[in-house]
């Protein structure tokens, strides 16, 4: 690993950590060295111990898989999330708020304040199952890890692709080869949230994000 500030390795700590528990995939103490290139375990163990003094996370001594968010094994918490209505498909253009009503989603560790639905249209994410007239669940956040799946905003023109960095290039990789991914400066593209859930309305038809390059 880089020089990376103590406190933005623990930041990123923390979101693998949520990332996999809310996955269902609690990682071991191990496991996080292993991720974050740790040289001694002990190092991974005082990131998640700090983590747990601050209150992120919750750690039980008897479970090799310890650690959860707080709350975690209380009964499923459901809230209604807004669905902000439709973008057009296609190359990207200028988003058009449309709020279509709510979609009621088990929020577990998420903040719910910090989740939106909106619908995909078009065919670009089809390699990783996300198909027109999907559902995308998205919690808003400013980064994103190489890999995850993003709503991120070019301008006012909004699409879902799959984050990738090169360098101070951005690449919004299409998993599609008929559509061609959206390469540009780093400063060119915010993101609006990373994709958490995606459902399918059989034979709903909505039309929704676009997901075409």
């Amino acid at each position: 690993m880089g020089r990376t500030p103590t406190g933005e390795t623990r930041r990123k700590v923390f979101e693998f950590v949520r990332d996999r528990l809310l996955a269902g995939q609690p990682p071991t103490v191990r496991e996080v060295q292993d991720a974050f290139g740790f040289r001694a375990v002990q190092t991974a163990r005082q990131h998640l111990e700090r983590l747990v003094e601050d209150g992120r996370l919750v750690a039980d001594r008897h479970k090799a898989r310890g650690y959860r968010l707080p709350g975690a094994g209380r009964q499923p918490r459901v809230v209604l999330v807004p669905m902000l209505g439709r973008v057009p498909a296609g190359a990207l253009e200028e988003v058009v708020e449309d709020p279509d009503g709510y979609l009621p989603v088990d929020v577990r560790g998420a903040v719910a304040g910090d989740l939106f639905a909106l619908t995909v249209r078009g065919e670009s994410m089809t390699g990783v199952g996300i198909l027109p007239g999907d559902l995308v669940i998205v919690r808003r956040q400013p980064s994103a890890d190489n890999g995850d799946i993003v709503v991120a905003l070019v301008e006012n023109d909004a699409t879902v692709k799959t984050f990738r960095t090169h360098g101070r290039r951005v690449e919004l990789r299409s998993e599609n080869p008929a559509f061609q991914s959206i390469v540009l400066d780093a400063e060119a593209v915010a993101i609006l949230g990373k994709v958490i859930e995606v459902r399918r309305i059989l034979g709903a038809g909505r039309a929704g994000v676009a997901a075409g390059a």
